[in-house]
Parts: structure tokens; C-alpha cells; sequence
């Protein structure tokens, strides 16, 4: 285990466990919502959420005993997540209809009868869509997340030595707080590309519960109350999403009836 001090307080171990707790957060408000275009009884993104949390958790593990090597694995893990999560919504948005109840490409992955598409496909599908054209531009305005991509596959394929000596916690590296401040900025760029297109594609995933508990009791939810964002949601779109990407949080903000402050 590495024991620099500033490497165990390093911010990045804050920053994974807040992420953790927004996707348990997230698949909780899920849970209840159906998902159109499959027999799935519970909401699929529910558990797709608590994986990534899962997945967060992990890395965090991994990287406090100094692997940073593998932690960029797991990095991969997330973003294949992330983009997983957005071609399956998205494809089943394009595609569900009252004569096409059940998308079969989708629902046979769900029931474990069929691949997805490679990586290639699904990132191809998701940035051509005409629906998601204006968070694009934004997300892919330069090569930030090629560079990323890269990145990960770098380390996950240990494509160069100085890569396999981040995995030794046994060792002085003289750059390894750079490099975690690196890892950092690359997590924090994944969320800000996974909450952007969630709010694209599923608003309503990140309603305050006063809507439906108002229901739940018989009473008459307050008008426009379904817009109400949950305080969790607007925490991290101020902490985050405003911090890293300003451009995004106004893009967010115009394109969705959520009331986002």
C-alpha cells in the first residue's frame, strides 16, 4: 500500500464515493419506473445504477492500495458501463411503439439471449442520433474522450512499461500523484458524459419524490411538482457538473423540463 499522505487523502477517494452514492441514490428513484420496450418487471437501469456503484467501489479499493494500473481498468469498466446504459435507452427510445411493444435487441440482452453490439457500434449509434446531436457537439468538441478511451485501453493492455509500474505500490514513482490528479479529471469526465445524456434521455429519472408520494397517499400532487429535481440530483448538477463543464450545465438546463437551478 502506498502510505504517502497525500496520496490517501487525495481528493479522487472523495470524489468516487460521492459518485457511488449518486448511483445508489438513482437506482432507488428508478426502481419504480417501468421500462418501455421490455418484460423486465423492475426498472433495468435500477440495477444497471447499483453495478456502476459497484464498479466505483472497486476502484476506490483498488486505487487506495496504490493499483493504479488496474484502477484504470476498472475506469474502462465504468465508461463501457456508461455507454451500455445510453445505446440501450436510447436504441429502445428510437425503436419502442404501440406496434413494436417489446424491442427484441434490447429486451433478449435483458432476458440473456443476445450480445450487444461492440463497443464501436453502440458509441457509432449514440453519436449519430439526431435526438442527442446538441450535447454531442459539446461532449466531443475535441478529442477529450478519444484521449481517454485510449487511455484506458493503454493500461488495461499494458501497452507501455511505465504503466505496469503504476501497479507496484512497492516502488517510488515520482509521478504518481500526477497521475492520479490525471485519473481524477478522466473519472470526473466520464460522470459529467453519463449524467448530461441521462438527462437527454430520462429526465424524469431525477424527479423529487413529493410527485409520487403525494399519489401514493391519495392526495393531489402540487401542479408542476413533476419537474421538481431531487436535491441529490441538483447537489451534484452544482458540484459537478457547473464545476467541470459550464457548458454542458447551461445545455442541460435548456433542453430539459426539469427544474434545475
Amino acid at each position: 500500500m502506498v502510505v504517502d499522505k497525500r496520496y490517501r487523502e487525495h481528493a479522487v477517494f472523495a470524489q468516487l464515493s460521492k459518485y457511488a452514492e449518486f448511483y445508489d441514490n438513482l437506482s432507488f428513484t428508478v426502481f419504480g419506473f417501468s421500462t418501455p420496450g421490455t418484460v423486465s418487471a423492475v426498472n433495468i437501469d435500477s440495477y444497471v445504477f447499483l453495478a456502476i456503484k459497484g464498479t466505483l467501489e472497486s476502484i476506490h479499493v483498488v486505487l487506495y492500495q496504490g493499483r493504479i494500473n488496474d484502477a484504470y481498468a476498472l475506469l474502462r469498466k465504468y465508461y463501457d458501463s456508461v455507454i451500455i446504459n445510453v445505446y440501450t435507452n436510447l436504441y429502445l427510445s428510437d425503436h419502442v411503439s404501440l406496434e413494436n411493444f417489446v424491442v427484441e435487441k434490447i429486451n433478449r440482452w435483458v432476458e440473456g439471449k443476445e450480445k450487444l453490439p461492440t463497443y464501436r457500434e453502440m458509441i457509432q449509434y449514440i453519436r449519430s442520433s439526431e435526438r442527442l446531436a446538441r450535447v454531442n457537439a459539446l461532449l466531443y468538441a475535441d478529442d477529450t474522450y478519444k484521449k481517454l478511451r485510449n487511455r484506458c485501453n493503454d493500461h488495461t493492455h499494458y501497452n507501455f512499461y511505465q504503466y505496469m509500474l503504476l501497479n507496484n505500490d512497492e516502488i517510488y514513482l515520482g509521478n504518481r500523484l500526477a497521475v492520479l490528479d490525471g485519473f481524477s479529471k478522466d473519472l470526473g469526465d466520464i460522470f459529467v458524459m453519463h449524467f448530461s445524456y441521462l438527462f437527454y434521455l430520462n429526465g424524469h429519472y431525477m424527479m423529487a419524490s413529493d410527485y409520487i408520494e403525494s399519489l401514493e397517499v391519495g392526495l393531489t400532487p402540487q401542479e408542476g411538482s413533476q419537474y421538481l429535481v431531487a436535491p441529490f440530483v441538483q447537489a451534484v448538477f452544482d458540484n459537478e457538473i457547473k464545476v467541470r463543464r459550464m457548458d454542458l450545465a447551461e445545455e442541460i438546463k435548456n433542453a430539459t423540463s426539469m427544474m434545475l437551478k
